[in-house]
């Protein structure tokens, strides 16, 4: 193992940003980048004052609605540091985007609204970190409009994230009055200027009771101030840093991201303690980062990220040893050797080709439709990454094509869409129509919107009712060929091909478990 790889991982920081929409979390990605020197001004993607949009939401229906709906991936350099940052969608309807990014990433920084506190799609997301034990930061946003008491804000996240915390910032008052943070990590003032362009001014303070405080902030509010610190001494205990990296304890900061404020106390703490690249388990064996053989998966797959070139892109996690173009890797799932001419690294979607990329960097390949989500790449040994799931669906509808004279477009782009794991595609055995399972309403709209402007292939929706689709499995073939046979007009099958149980209400799948003991029922795809 080469002492250059190690150097390289111990820089690298890849996290994601989570929260529930709203929150403020593009608004913080943003921000962390105008610190990293990504960007130059906020809202740096404006050409003009009416379409302001944020770096990291590039897809035109993301513009349109103001909400993000695809994970983005930015990289940046700060302070000797290479962070990756995938800025995930919070809105429900993507959750499954979130869950597979989350399988990409060292650690997490959730955001919290002030004012709401925590929402149920950040508790959904919370429970993927514990099951993996990702260490996690707490973001408290907005603090520069009402909100609640920080205190109640701190048992609110013990309660319902189940997760112990510890605040390393504390608010001097919040929403109109609110005058800055007391950074109790390095024990200095941060005072408040509203801005968005600028950054606060920064009094180091050796102690809480200096008279200084009394006048920059005033008497009261500096009374407060120790009143609070002191209780928090009492009630928390001290900050340990291998308790956030199990998972154990998530720190708490406070802020406003959108004036700038407390973003760069949380970067700074960040990059301090925030674990490099983890050893990642894999089917056959636990794979190092440090180790010399390349290795990496693929957690997602998205379709045109330029719209003038109808092509795909491969995001691929490095997981140990060195990336490097155009030198020959091998798929594991087709046993084929590829070289990759023009692998990219990205700044939203700005790319720039990469010579070269370590464990923790996200690559992202070309793909003319040889990579499907959880591949394996490598220098050759036959490794199998685990955890990338795809959740049974919860909404059905069969999709039909709208313009008869487009029927190859629409094919194209619902293959497409489905690689990228927007939803899933069934295909009835029993009279050959095309139906579409997602988590949420949102997805058809989306599917419906990009098939037409991306694939210029006009579909139209039409309802069925469903319950479940379940995939089946069975060690006795006569079973299940006689179950295929009883259950005809309820079978489909997945892109992949598998059979598909499609139920169209509970009482229906419970009586087809009870009538038929040989089959497997299955309600997530890895199996």
């Amino acid at each position: 193992m080469s002492e250059e790889i190690i150097k390289e991982i111990k820089k690298r920081r890849t996290f994601a940003i989570i929260s529930h929409p709203d929150a403020g979390k593009t608004t913080l990605t943003e921000k962390l980048l105008l610190f990293g020197g990504a960007i130059h001004v906020a809202g740096a993607v404006k050409s003009n004052k009416i379409k302001k949009t944020a770096t990291s939401d590039w897809m035109e229906i993301e513009k349109q609605r103001g909400i993000s709906v695809a994970t983005s991936v930015m990289g940046f350099d700060y302070d000797g540091y290479k962070i990756n940052i995938l800025d995930t969608p919070g809105h429900q309807d993507f959750a499954e985007d979130t869950f597979r990014t989350l399988t990409a990433v060292d650690s997490v920084i959730i955001v919290v609204d002030v004012a709401k506190g925590v929402e149920t799609q950040t508790r959904r997301l919370m429970e993927v970190c514990r099951m993996r034990n990702t260490p996690v930061i707490i973001f408290v946003n907005k603090l520069d409009r009402e909100g609640r008491d920080p205190f109640d804000i701190l048992d609110e996240l013990e309660n319902e994230l189940k997760i112990k915390v510890v605040p390393l910032s504390w608010p001097i008052n919040i929403g109109a009055k609110f005058k800055g943070v007391y950074n109790l990590y390095e024990h200095g003032l941060d005072l408040f200027t509203p801005s968005k362009q600028t950054i606060s001014e920064r009094v180091e303070i050796d102690d809480v009771n200096s008279p200084l405080v009394d006048e920059l902030v005033g008497k009261a509010d500096a009374d407060k101030l120790r009143e609070d610190i002191e209780l928090i001494d009492g009630v928390y205990p001290e900050f340990n840093v291998e308790d956030y990296l199990e998972g154990k304890v998530a720190p708490v900061f406070f802020g406003s991201a959108l004036n700038t404020f407390g973003v760069k106390e949380l970067l700074d703490c960040f990059v301090k303690i925030a674990p490099s690249p983890k050893p990642i388990n894999a089917e056959e064996r636990t794979v190092k980062p440090e180790e010399d053989g390349f290795s990496g998966f693929v957690f997602k797959i998205h379709a045109n990220m330029d719209p003038n070139h109808r092509s795909c892109i491969a995001f691929v996690k490095v997981c140990s040893g060195k990336f490097e173009r155009n030198v020959g890797y091998k798929h594991v799932r087709s046993d084929k050797v590829m070289k990759f001419a023009a692998p990219t690294a990205f700044m939203a979607q700005k790319k720039s080709i990469v010579e070269e990329a370590y464990p923790g960097d996200i690559v992202g390949i070309p793909d003319t439709g040889n990579f499907k989500i959880g591949d394996t790449l490598t220098s050759g040994e036959n490794i199998h990454f685990k955890g990338l799931p795809s959740f049974s669906p919860e909404m059905f509808k069969y999709i039909e094509n709208a313009d008869p004279m487009k029927s190859k477009q629409l094919d194209k782009g619902i293959k497409q869409l489905m690689d990228e794991g927007v939803a899933q595609l069934f295909t009835s055995s029993f009279n050959g129509r095309k139906i579409i399972g997602t988590v949420g309403q949102l997805q058809f709209e989306v599917i419906q919107y990009r098939l037409l402007h991306e694939y210029g292939a006009q579909c139209r929706w039409e309802p069925m009712s469903m319950y479940k689709a379940c995939w089946i499995e069975s060690e006795d073939a006569e079973a299940l060929e006689a179950f295929k046979k009883r259950k005809h007009q309820f079978m489909a099958t997945d892109k992949d091909g598998r059979d598909v149980f499609m139920a169209d209400s509970n009482y229906v799948l419970q009586m087809a478990q009870n009538d038929f003991p040989k089959i497997k029922f299955h309600f997530s795809s890895e199996f």
